[in-house]
């Protein structure tokens, strides 16, 4: 029997070609195609920055965001996907940053491609140690226990070398090729959108759901036959090297920071990642790439030119603190669930008006 009112809804509220739809769906629910976009994105401003349309300290803010996320999408993974809290980002930072000085400067390693091995494999013994301790303690005494060896290892670093870390152009070599601020750049956001993909795929594993598993119940894992050994040492591993990355990335693109006076290499720079993820969403890489511009970007990039902020600096270490309280109080998946419920009502809003201009479909 021949259907008028769907011919009707076809001709005077026709629907996007679904096969088109479909493909395009698929594409941008794939992880490799979501993130694969936001690189293209990151470089195109970059280029932007490099014909002179988009301001160099604006770029310099995005690259540290980039970096800060490098660290943050490792604790949520720890956070949010494993259950285990840690509070010694800032140490796993500066092993990242030590290394990169030492192998350049001191050890006159060649290029930038060996102390890079060297830090992977130092965060990976590293998250080892934590991961077979974290058997132990659990909860609160965990973060106590990742603070106390934040702040050995940033002690210990900065004993054997507090004055400036510096490092000339002329050491940021990659196979005998001198390499600039613009080129550590492409190489961050390469990286950033490896270890996004990577590690939404983990999630997405059996390995991730194992995780997830862990954090909701200890006994009920166990009981299931999942090993706390195996995947609390796979997330602390994950965490530690990703922070590592980062500290390795934040003095390649900086080229000279001085510990002693430098936030990087304190409880400010744990706390603040811990900020920026439960802001985004512990449980959303999304998320928690947000939360992370929030809390590093969005002040330099868009308040910075206001006389108010310039006056006032604290204000938004004051409005973070404010919006993670009301995060944890009132939606505790950060603004991923903010978005997420808004979603839902924009879907349920359009079904409902499209119930009432054209009636129910058959």
């Amino acid at each position: 029997m021949y259907n008028f009112k769907n011919e009707y809804l076809n001709k005077n509220a026709p629907r996007p070609n679904y096969q088109v739809k479909s493909k395009l769906h698929r594409v941008f629910t794939n992880p490799l195609g979501q993130f694969a976009l936001l690189g293209v994105i990151l470089s195109l401003l970059q280029i932007l920055n490099m014909m002179g349309i988009i301001p160099r300290d604006i770029m310099s803010s995005i690259a540290f965001v980039c970096i800060y996320a490098i660290a943050a999408i490792g604790f949520c993974l720890l956070l949010g996907y494993s259950g285990l809290a840690s509070l010694g980002t800032a140490g796993f930072i500066g092993i990242g940053i030590y290394i990169l000085y030492f192998g350049l400067v001191e050890w006159k390693l060649a290029g930038l491609l060996v102390p890079f091995i060297i830090v992977a494999i130092i965060s990976i013994v590293l998250g080892f140690v934590i991961g077979f301790v974290s058997l132990r303690i659990e909860g609160i005494y965990l973060a106590i226990m990742t603070l106390a060896l934040s702040e050995i290892i940033v002690k210990l670093l900065k004993t054997i070398k507090e004055s400036s870390l510096r490092i000339s152009p002329i050491n940021l070599h990659f196979f005998g090729i001198i390499v600039n601020k613009d080129t550590i750049y492409f190489a961050v956001v390469v990286v950033l959108i490896l270890l996004l993909i990577g590690t939404a795929n983990l999630i997405n594993s059996p390995t991730g759901r194992a995780m997830v598993a862990m954090k909701s119940s200890v006994s009920a894992a166990q009981a299931m036959g999942i090993s706390l050994l195996k995947y609390r040492l796979l997330a602390f591993v994950i965490s530690t090297l990703f922070a590592g990355i980062s500290g390795y990335f934040y003095l390649a693109y900086l080229t000279s920071i001085t510990p002693a006076t430098s936030t990087i290499l304190t409880l400010s720079m744990s706390l603040n990642i811990l900020g920026a993820v439960i802001i985004g969403g512990a449980k959303s890489l999304w998320g928690t790439l947000f939360g992370t511009f929030f809390v590093y970007g969005f002040q330099s990039i868009f308040l910075q030119n206001i006389p108010f902020f310039q006056e006032n600096p604290a204000f938004m270490v004051m409005a973070t603190g404010f919006l993670i309280i009301l995060v944890v109080m009132f939606y505790p998946g950060g603004f991923a669930q903010i978005f997420y419920n808004l979603k839902l009502r924009f879907k349920s809003a359009k079904m409902k008006w499209r119930t009432h201009r054209y009636g129910v479909e058959e």
